[in-house]
């Protein structure tokens, strides 16, 4: 066991502690496609303050979920992509797509 490692009392709870939050899921998500820049994830979550999307890509690092690529160029260039670890959130994240989409049917129709 790592030392300071979080304790859990049931996995959905680890899980959640990893993706949950209104952006990493969503992060992750964008991210499934390959790599991005910081700019194009802004694009992509335009309701994303810059101070979270950091916030949250770096917690998404440090869980090594999201792997940070600095290129050492002028002007400097940065490319966030998935781990091997992170691409196995696929099915989740997708479920959850999937899951979205019928409940935003479901709230447009009223049912």
């Amino acid at each position: 066991m790592l030392k300071d490692a979080p304790v859990y009392n049931c996995p959905v709870e680890a899980t959640l502690d990893i993706i949950g939050g209104k952006w990493k899921g969503v992060i992750v998500y964008h991210l499934l496609e390959g790599p991005r820049r910081y700019g194009e994830l802004q694009r992509l979550v335009p309701t994303v303050t810059r101070r979270m999307l950091t916030l949250n890509l770096r917690e998404l690092e440090d869980n090594g979920i999201v792997h940070r690529e600095v290129f050492q160029q002028v002007p400097p260039k940065v490319e966030y992509s998935l781990t091997e670890y992170g691409h196995t959130l696929k099915p989740i994240i997708l479920a959850l797509r999937s899951w979205g989409i019928k409940y935003m049917e479901n709230i447009k129709t009223g049912g």
